[in-house]
């Protein structure tokens, strides 16, 4: 099978799996999934989380994501048990399809790792 055409499918089985769980059956965005990945990460399940701290999330999912491709790494955790990563290299300069593509793949190797999808 096509690498497009795997990354697609497994987008589409994650986007499924995730709003069924998630969302009531309603498709959830890229944003969306970044920010469950976020809440994962940080492993608080039972908090609200206000509009600053929700953007915090999507951050903490945006590193872990891209860390396996070499462009964060891992620091610490604080006191409040926030993971906090240090960039290791400069992202490069992508058109939003291509930072799409990244994204999804990265969100792919995620649920592959985690084992949510095989």
């Amino acid at each position: 099978m096509a690498r497009d055409q795997q990354l697609k499918d497994r987008w589409d089985l994650i986007v499924k799996k995730l709003s069924n769980q998630f969302a009531d059956g309603d498709t959830l965005d890229l944003d969306a999934i970044i920010y469950l990945i976020g809440v994962q990460e940080l492993g608080q399940f039972d908090r609200k989380f206000k509009k600053d701290h929700k953007i915090d999330l999507m951050h903490i999912a945006i590193c872990k994501l891209l860390t396996p491709y070499g462009f964060y790494e891992f620091d610490f955790v604080d006191d409040d048990g926030w993971p906090h990563y240090k960039i290791k290299e400069q992202l490069p300069s992508l058109k939003a399809g291509e930072q799409s593509v990244l994204m999804k793949d990265a969100i792919v190797n995620y649920f592959l790792e985690t084992k949510f999808i095989d």
